[in-house]
């Protein structure tokens, strides 16, 4: 089994045979695991309760859930009824999502985010491992109450998407992996510094915008724009965050033509970026640049763009299956 995951791509009409050829084919191809996302449309959790009904041995994700979207308890309950029905192979990726998701579409005030994480992460883990969960915490308090039955595992693998050094210190302390998103592989060894510090075991798995073609320029337009879709319109948090690598001034040119030409927003996202922080080119150049990351990382995960087709993705996998 390669050591590397994919992102099932977020397609507004991704069908069930869509599901079941993906799933199959990074099964076969010896993907470690497949991590589905949440956002605004289809569920993570229903997603994956078919792909584990079409597959055997690849692990199961959900990239990410957001802990403002359910109440800790049905996190937790899921997640074991999950975990039960596809063989123990359920890995529970957590994170804060972003104001902009939280707010307008949960409708939950996006409120001290670190210690509804730790709390929720605190309340699961109780509730996995079985025992009546009496929790007095800052933001939830839960009494007397037990799970009607009991998991397959008590301790189902939980990671958390951060970034934010306040963010990745707490990941150190209560964690089992680390999921960074436009992360350079320098900043990923660096920020290991810091997960070395909660004395825990963390797996690092970064996600990697990815896409390889024959045709390296049509690959890395695929690329471009839906770097572009996270540092124009998702807030603040990912804008900041390319600027803090040193490229605010076309972060900010990029997010000001958003609004007015979405075309030209997309070609000011810089070769310069792409190649910090995505999988993108050629075949040789994008297994060339996993390897990379797979230096820095334990489980690189490959994120398909929505905007490439089927035939698209399914060629990046086959290509990049180390």
């Amino acid at each position: 089994m390669s050591l590397t995951g994919i992102v099932v791509p977020y397609w507004a009409d991704v069908k069930k045979d869509d599901l079941t050829y993906f799933s199959k084919l990074a099964e076969d191809l010896g993907y470690h695991s497949i991590w589905v996302p949440e956002m605004w449309g289809r569920d993570a959790f229903s997603l994956i309760s078919h792909m584990a009904s079409v597959t055997e041995r690849i692990n199961l994700a959900t990239g990410i859930i957001s802990v403002y979207s359910r109440s800790p308890a049905l996190i937790a309950q899921t997640a074991a009824t999950l975990d039960e029905y596809c063989g123990e192979r359920l890995i529970l990726g957590l994170g804060i999502s972003s104001v902009y998701l939280n707010e307008y579409w949960h409708g939950m005030k996006f409120e001290r985010p670190l210690k509804r994480t730790l709390e929720c992460v605190e309340i699961v883990r109780m509730i996995l491992a079985g025992k009546r969960v009496e929790y007095e915490g800052e933001i939830f308090r839960l009494r007397n109450f037990k799970l009607l039955f009991k998991p397959q595992r008590s301790e189902i693998p939980i990671y958390i998407a951060s970034m934010g050094p306040k963010n990745i210190e707490l990941t150190s302390q209560v964690a089992d992996g680390w999921i960074p998103y436009l992360c350079p592989a320098s900043l990923i060894n660096e920020r290991k510094k810091v997960l070395a510090s909660g004395g825990r075991k963390i797996t690092v798995a970064p996600f990697l915008p990815a896409m390889v073609s024959e045709n390296r320029n049509e690959s890395r337009e695929i690329v471009r724009e839906f770097v572009a879709l996270y540092v124009c319109s998702m807030g603040d948090y990912y804008h900041k965050l390319v600027s803090s690598y040193g490229f605010g001034e076309e972060a900010d040119r990029a997010r000001k033509l958003w609004r007015e030409n979405r075309a030209e927003a997309i070609k000011s996202i810089s070769d310069e970026l792409l190649d910090l922080v995505s999988v993108s080119g050629s075949p040789e150049e994008g297994r060339v640049k996993l390897r990379k990351f797979a230096e820095n990382s334990d489980l690189p995960i490959l994120m398909f763009p929505y905007n490439a087709s089927r035939e698209q993705t399914a060629f990046a996998m086959k290509a990049l299956a180390l």
